[in-house]
C-alpha cells in the first residue's frame, strides 16, 4: 500500500517534487576548514541559476570527509539561507540505523522537507533485513518523504527494482527513489512500472549523463552536482516543453564536460571556483588532478558553455 505524506506543513505543500534538485559542494578554506561565505553564496547560486530543490550532505558534497557535527551544522545553515525558497531533502546516510535516525530526527527539526539516504554503507545487499530495518528507523525519526539513494558500490550498494518497490510499499514515508545504478534506463522503467503509487516519483543522477532517455521512461526530476546547474535547468526545462531539438543542442554541448569529469575527481568544484562562486577549489583530502593541458582544456569547455549559462559573476 502506499502512504500519505505525514510531516511537516512545508512539505506538504512542496510536494510533489520534480525537476532539477541539486547539490551544493562543499568549499573548504585552504587549510581545510569549512568555507562558510563561500558555502552561503554557493546556496545563492545554485537557486539563481533556477534549481528546483537543493539537496545536501551527499556524495557531490563530499559527506564522507565532513565530521557529524559538520553535517548537522551545514544541513542547519543550508536551510537557514534557503530561507523557504526551495524544497531542502537532507543527506542521512550513515553507517548504522542509529546515526542515520539521529540525522534524520535532525533534518526534521530544522525545516527539511524531505530526507535522503543511501544504504548503511559497508552492509552487503543480501542483507535485505538489515537495509529494511535501517529506512524504517531513519523514516520514522524524519516523517518527511524519504528518498532510497540507489548507488553502485564502492560508494552504495545496488538494491534491485523489487527491494526498492518493497521499501517503497511498506514503509511509511518512503516514497522516491534517486536512481544511478547502471543501467538506470532499465532499473528506472521497473521501478515506475513496478511500484505504482506507492512511488510518488524516481530521480536520475550522474549529473545528468542519461538524463534524456530517463526523461522519455518518465523520471520525475534530477539531482546533479551543482556546478552547472542553470545548464543542466536548460536541459531539463526544454525536456519539459517538448522542445526535443534544443534538448539535443544542449546535452550535445554539455557531453565534452561529463567526460572530463568522469575523469578528473573534483572537477565540481574547480568549475564553480572558475565561474567565481567559491574562493577555494581544494578537496579536503587534496586538489584534484590537473596538468596545464587538462585546465586549458577545461577553460575551453566552459567557454563553450557559456551561452547556455544564466548566471553571471556580478
Amino acid at each position: 500500500m502506499s502512504h500519505a505524506l505525514q510531516g511537516v506543513a512545508g512539505a506538504s505543500r512542496r510536494e510533489p517534487f520534480r525537476g532539477v534538485f541539486t547539490i551544493p559542494s562543499t568549499p573548504f578554506q585552504p587549510d581545510g576548514e569549512i568555507d562558510l561565505p563561500s558555502f552561503r553564496r554557493l546556496i545563492d547560486f545554485c537557486i539563481a541559476c533556477g534549481a528546483h530543490g537543493l539537496v545536501f550532505p551527499v556524495n557531490a558534497s563530499e559527506w564522507t570527509a565532513l565530521s557529524d557535527d559538520e553535517r548537522l551544522r551545514l544541513s542547519q545553515v543550508l536551510v537557514e539561507q534557503n530561507a523557504g525558497r526551495l524544497p531542502v531533502v537532507i543527506g542521512v546516510t550513515a553507517s548504522t540505523a542509529e546515526n542515520a535516525a539521529r540525522f534524520a530526527a535532525h533534518a526534521r527539526s530544522i525545516g527539511a522537507d524531505a530526507v535522503i539516504a543511501m544504504p548503511p554503507h559497508g552492509v552487503p545487499e543480501t542483507a535485505r533485513a538489515v537495509i529494511f530495518d535501517y529506512y524504517r528507523r531513519l523514516a520514522a525519526a524524519a516523517r518527511l518523504p524519504v528518498f532510497v539513494q540507489n548507488h553502485d558500490a564502492p560508494a552504495g550498494t545496488d538494491l534491485p527494482a523489487e527491494f526498492l518497490i518493497r521499501l517503497c510499499r511498506e514503509i511509511e514515508h518512503v516514497c522516491y527513489v534517486k536512481e544511478e545504478t547502471t543501467p538506470t534506463t532499465f532499473k528506472m522503467t521497473a521501478l515506475l512500472q513496478g511500484a505504482g503509487e506507492a512511488c510518488r516519483g524516481v530521480f536520475g543522477g550522474a549529473g545528468g549523463r542519461y538524463l534524456i532517455e530517463e526523461h522519455r521512461r518518465g523520471c520525475c526530476g534530477q539531482m546533479p552536482g551543482c556546478h552547472v546547474t542553470d545548464v543542466v535547468v536548460a536541459l531539463w526545462n526544454a525536456l519539459e516543453t517538448g522542445d526535443h531539438t534544443h534538448a539535443m543542442h544542449i546535452y550535445k554541448e554539455m557531453a565534452p564536460l561529463f567526460f572530463f569529469e568522469t575523469q578528473l575527481n573534483g572537477s565540481y568544484k574547480e568549475v564553480l571556483y572558475r565561474r567565481g562562486v567559491i574562493a577555494c577549489p581544494l578537496k579536503r583530502n587534496g586538489p584534484m588532478p590537473m596538468d596545464e593541458a587538462a585546465s586549458r582544456y577545461l577553460g575551453e569547455i566552459l567557454k563553450n558553455l557559456e551561452p547556455l549559462m544564466t548566471w553571471r559573476k556580478s
